[in-house]
Formats: C-alpha cells, sequence, structure tokens
C-alpha cells in the first residue's frame, strides 16, 4: 500500500480554500436557481467553465488529444460527472436545504469504493473498507430519516435524487481511470466540460426554453461564482491539492464542505437542520475517515 504524504501547512491552506469554495458553490447555485430552471443552471455551470478552462489550456500551450476515443471520453465523462450530478442536485436543491445537500454528497466517496471495487480488480473491499461503507449508509439514512419515506413527497424524491447524484460521480471516476489517464489535468477537466456542454446546452434550450443572460445582479453573481470559481477555478486548485496532499488525504476535503454549506445555508437564508442530519453527518463523516485509513492503522496499532 502507498503510504499518504504528510499533510504540509501549505496543502492544510489549499485544502480549506477548496472545501470553502466547493462549501459556497451549494449556496450559489440555490440563489441561481431562484431566476433560471435546474438544468439552465447547469448549462451556465459547465458553458463558462469550459471556456475558462481552454483559455488556461490555451496560455499553457498544452497539447490537445487527438485520438477520437478519447473526445468519446471526454463526452462521457460530462455526462457522469457534470451534466447528470449537476442537473440532479440542482432540481434537488430546489426542495431541500442547501446543508442537507452538502452531507448527502458526501456518500461520493462512499459510492465511489464501491463502484471502484465493482469494475477494478486492485480496489477489492477490505475490511475497513466494509466498516467505513457501512457508517456511510448508516449516516446518510439517518440524515434522510426513515420518516420520510412514510409519507413519501418531493422531498423525498430531492433527497433521492441527490444521491443519484453521487452514484453517478462515483462511476465518472471509474470512466476517467479507464478512458482519460495520462491526460493533463487542465486538458482533462476543459475537454470533460466540453463534452457536458455539449449535451446540456441543447437539452436545457429543448426543457426549459432558450438561456438568457436577462438576469438580476445576484443570479448573474451566483452564476459567475459556481462556474468561473467553483467549477473552473476549483478543478484547478484541486489538481493543486491532489499534487500536494496525495488522493488518500485529498478525501478530507469531503468532510470539510458541510460545515461551510451548513453554515451559509442558515447566515444567507435561515434554513435550520433537524438533529438527524447533523447526526448522520457525524457517522458519515466517520465512515470517511475509517476509509481514509489513518484511524483504523492508529486502531490496529494499539493492540
Amino acid at each position: 500500500m502507498t503510504p499518504q504524504k504528510t499533510m504540509t501547512g501549505r496543502a492544510w491552506a489549499e485544502m480549506i480554500l477548496l472545501a470553502t469554495i466547493w462549501g459556497a458553490s451549494f449556496l450559489a447555485i440555490r440563489v441561481a436557481l431562484d431566476e433560471v430552471p435546474p438544468l439552465t443552471s447547469v448549462a451556465h455551470r459547465t458553458g463558462w467553465a469550459m471556456l475558462a478552462l481552454w483559455a488556461v489550456v490555451a496560455v499553457m500551450r498544452l497539447p490537445l488529444p487527438r485520438d477520437p476515443r478519447i473526445w468519446l471520453g471526454f463526452l462521457g465523462m460530462g455526462l457522469l460527472n457534470n451534466v447528470i450530478p449537476f442537473g440532479l442536485m440542482a432540481w434537488g436543491q430546489l426542495y431541500i436545504e442547501t446543508g442537507l445537500t452538502s452531507i448527502l454528497n458526501g456518500a461520493t466517496a462512499i459510492f465511489g469504493v464501491i463502484a471502484a471495487a465493482l469494475f477494478f480488480a486492485d480496489e477489492r473491499i477490505t475490511t475497513r473498507k466494509a466498516i467505513g461503507v457501512t457508517l456511510g449508509f448508516l449516516g446518510v439514512a439517518t440524515a434522510i430519516g426513515l420518516d420520510n419515506f412514510r409519507s413519501f413527497d418531493l422531498q423525498s424524491l430531492a433527497q433521492l435524487a441527490i444521491l443519484a447524484g453521487t452514484v453517478s460521480y462515483a462511476l465518472a471516476s471509474v470512466w476517467a481511470r479507464h478512458f482519460l489517464g495520462g491526460l493533463a489535468p487542465q486538458v482533462a477537466a476543459a475537454g470533460m466540460l466540453t463534452g457536458s456542454t455539449l449535451i446540456i446546452l441543447p437539452l436545457a434550450w429543448i426543457i426549459d426554453g432558450p438561456i438568457s443572460l436577462d438576469l438580476a445582479t445576484p443570479t448573474l453573481l451566483a452564476i459567475g461564482y459556481y462556474a468561473f470559481i467553483a467549477t473552473a477555478g476549483a478543478y484547478l486548485l484541486y489538481y493543486r491539492v491532489l499534487a500536494l496532499a496525495g488522493a488518500g488525504n485529498l478525501m478530507l476535503v469531503t468532510l470539510l464542505i458541510p460545515p461551510v454549506a451548513i453554515a451559509l445555508g442558515a447566515w444567507v437564508r435561515g434554513e435550520a437542520l433537524g438533529p438527524n442530519a447533523f447526526v448522520g453527518f457525524a457517522l458519515l463523516a466517520l465512515g470517511l475517515v475509517i476509509l481514509d485509513g489513518r484511524l483504523w492503522a492508529w486502531v490496529r496499532s494499539m493492540r
């Protein structure tokens, strides 16, 4: 097993910055949804971020892939990592709180472990992973609340939509490993957003109607934030943190996002989560810490 990198002060600072940016994106998306429909909000997000990242690729003079299979890979990645999860989560946010959306989004790592085990022989489910996944599922079930399914309504369906989006994220990680390995991260991100934009633009136009920029100032600011900062900028920062901290440490960012989203949702929109949401997040966080591996290694060393 490859040892995890030591977290430097710079790595921690950039990871906290990334978590803050992504945590605030949930609020920005919810603000935009007050005026634009879900698919249109996704089209804005992927389209503007795509242009920003291709500008970065041009400035860096990075070589473009010529293999048609890679461009087909971009389409699949755009569908799995952007169109499906962004669309489902945007729709779900119409009916549930910003903070709860961010908590359920944390299940991405749980489903990612399962997807990797199903598709890759070197990612089998160990005892540690099984315990972490089980705790993660208990956390998600607690956050949702089983009572919600006794009187199934739009809120319950919205929570399931968020979870379906996390499953799509997990499948996207499998797709990326299979089809997009070896590419410069800036090119991979720009190509993925190109694939998503090619899919979502006509879809949004057909379902939501023509896309307009004649929007209120708060909406434009929200779109600018989640497109340029929380998507284009965050992808670039993500790969910086990955290089500094390593993949194992980067999982910790999942634990830092919900507190930001919960605090901003309460401060700006007056949202209040029930006790079950916080208990569920605690269980999910414990599951993620176990998947991270360091707690498990410490417990075993104490024997």
